[in-house]
């Protein structure tokens, strides 16, 4: 489920994951805000301030439900976070595009052209990179499966091997598949 309303108060934790800790911001109605990587935090930041203004971020452990589902993921249960309910603010477009982004099943990739037409706009391929580049929920709203219309893996927030890493992790298909090299201080656990 992706819904928008401006939250009450967001709360900020960090959670383990294979491929770096994440920064993970989530509501009082326990739903997930934003996630990212804790070394592209200036880009976290940024987004939020966009999306919610100066708000604050208090310091809270993350709801279990987000938490189980993040770990299931990452131990192989790639439909966990399926059930991590989301919400977050953006355009129209922006949430659908997104909302697109969380029907592309593990395992599976789409193009960006594919993607617009999915949403009813195919000649809204530039958008649809925009609105999928500004996605505050990495991982869960999952642009990681977007990738070029030739196979190609292209630009994630989180970083080009962070995208090969969750792919593969995924069994997904896609050109250039091969060793890893995620930076030793990126794959804390």
């Amino acid at each position: 489920m992706l819904s928008s309303s401006q939250p009450d108060a967001l709360f900020l934790d960090r959670l383990p994951s294979p491929i770096g800790t994440m920064l993970v911001v989530h509501d009082t109605q326990e739903r997930l805000r934003a996630i990212e990587f804790d070394d592209c935090e200036a880009r976290l930041m940024q987004l939020l301030r966009i999306h919610y203004g100066s708000r604050a971020l208090s310091k809270r452990r993350a709801p279990a439900v987000i938490c189980d589902a993040l770990a299931n993921y990452f131990a192989g249960d790639l439909r966990a976070i399926d059930r991590i309910e989301v919400a977050t603010m953006g355009t129209q477009f922006q949430r659908d595009v997104w909302a697109a982004l969380r029907t592309i099943r593990p395992g599976t990739t789409l193009s960006y052209s594919a993607l617009a037409a999915r949403i009813g706009r195919p000649k809204a391929v530039r958008a649809v990179g925009a609105a999928n580049g500004s996605n505050t929920i990495s991982v869960v709203v999952p642009c990681h499966r977007v990738i070029g219309a030739d196979a190609s893996l292209t630009g994630y927030g989180g970083g080009i091997e962070r995208k090969r890493w969750l792919l593969s992790h995924e069994g997904a298909a896609f050109k250039g598949a091969g060793p890893l090299r995620i930076a030793a201080s990126a794959a804390t656990t």
